[in-house]
């Protein structure tokens, strides 16, 4: 997860196409924050992949060896295998969250609000890259 601070910081460099003070992002900086969101979106992939080795190694462990299993190893190893499926669906709506901000930083709306189209903050940016609603939008629809 090394990259990953490498990721926050570089989509923490500026909070959008112009910044909170009207200032228009560089093409320096819009590439290293489209590096930044590459480079996170592999690491996410990366660990997708995996994901799904270890899901198809259980399934294969299942039918191999469930042979004489009493129920309470049935339902160890059925929650091992939904944890590891509902693991790796979050994994893929993080990576659609990150190719979503890698499409929004091409059309030059990154680091803006889609519901009130102010600037995302900075900080909010570093600590979540994808982040496409300002903190106070984001409260009102967690609050709904």
């Amino acid at each position: 997860m090394a990259k990953a601070t490498g990721t926050r910081a570089a989509a923490s460099s500026t909070s959008g196409q112009k910044g909170a003070a009207g200032r228009t992002r560089s093409a320096a900086e819009t590439e290293k924050i489209r590096v930044a969101l590459v480079e996170r979106r592999d690491e996410l992939q990366a660990e997708y992949d995996a994901s799904l080795a270890e899901i198809t190694e259980l399934q294969r462990g299942r039918l191999d060896d469930s042979a004489g299993d009493d129920q309470a190893d049935t339902g160890t190893k059925t929650f091992e295998r939904e944890q590891e499926i509902t693991l790796a669906n979050n994994l893929l709506e993080r990576i659609t969250q990150v190719e979503r901000a890698i499409d929004r930083l091409g059309e030059g709306n990154y680091g803006w609000c889609e519901r009130c189209g102010n600037a995302i903050p900075v900080e909010r940016l570093a600590a979540f890259p994808s982040a496409t609603l300002c903190v106070s939008c984001k409260q009102l629809e967690e609050r709904r």
